[in-house]
This record gives structure tokens, sequence and C-alpha cells, in this order.
């Protein structure tokens, strides 16, 4: 079985996640989608279980992705699941300079396998951090986001 994992903190995901999540679904057998934290640091605006909630909500239409919540070096998750591959989205060059780094790092580390997509040209400019500022001052963010995470961060940014 060919399995991949695809990380990230998705505070909250957004529909360039869900272009890499769905094509990595196509390629591989399984996919586990793995939501990193870290308990010594402030949470973000959306609990983990609140995370893990969204992203299940959002990758059902995909009937062999996986969502699970991870503390630690990622390589570990990955022996642990016996997952030989990281599949990571590529905005621009700057994404790239840091993630050759860690690609480096990881393979020197277990010898897990990095492989870099380009990101659908749609949303090169998104991220999660972007989302949340755009929405906290009044902006319309309701075309790069899924309509779940859209209602829950609207009704979490209401609340204050």
């Amino acid at each position: 079985m060919r399995r991949v994992v695809c990380p990230g903190s998705f505070d909250p995901v957004t529909n360039g996640h869900l272009d890499i999540i769905g094509r990595a679904s196509s390629l591989y057998d399984e996919v586990y989608v793995a939501i990193g934290f870290n308990r010594a640091k402030r949470s973000g605006l959306f609990t983990i279980e609140e995370r893990i909630d969204m992203l299940h909500e959002v990758v059902e239409q995909y009937g062999n992705v996986r969502v699970e919540a991870f503390e630690g070096l990622l390589v570990n998750f990955c022996k642990e699941r016996e997952i030989p591959a990281i599949i990571k989205g590529l905005r621009a060059v700057t994404d790239f300079d840091y993630e050759l780094q860690m690609a480096q790092m990881n393979y020197g580390l277990t010898e897990v396998e990095t492989l870099f997509v380009a990101t659908n040209p749609l949303y090169s400019f998104l991220s999660s951090s972007l989302i949340k500022e755009v929405a906290t001052y009044g902006g319309d963010v309701s075309g790069l986001v899924p309509e779940t995470v859209l209602r829950r961060l609207t009704e979490r940014l209401a609340q204050g």
C-alpha cells in the first residue's frame, strides 16, 4: 500500500490545503493529514480537536484520507505508521528554501522522502495566517476556505 503524509497546522484549513490533499489522494492509496501541534505553544485560533473536526468534514469526499494530530517530529509520525513520504505544496521560491532544508533533515534522520507539488495558481497566495488576518478585518474569504470552515471562522471571530 502506497502511503503519504500531508502535514500542516491547518489553522484553519484552506482551499489550497484541500487542493494538495485531493491531488495526493489521487496518487496514493492512503493519505494521512497530520496536524502538528506543540503543547508548550499557544494553540492557535482553533483547538486541535476543532481542526480535526473541520478536516474530517472537508476530506469526507475522499475515501482514502485519514486525519490525525501529532506532537514532535513528523518523521517519527511517519516511522510509526510506515509512511515513506511527505508531500508538500510549494507556493513560491521562498517556500522552497525552507522546505528543502526540512526535506534534507528529514531524509537524514529517517530516510523519509519529501515530494514537492507546485500549488495550483488559484491558491498560490493563500496561507492560514493570511486568511485569519483578512477575516479579522472583515474581508471576504468565502472563496478561499470551505463553507464549513468559513462558518466556524466567522463564529470564532465574532466571539472576539
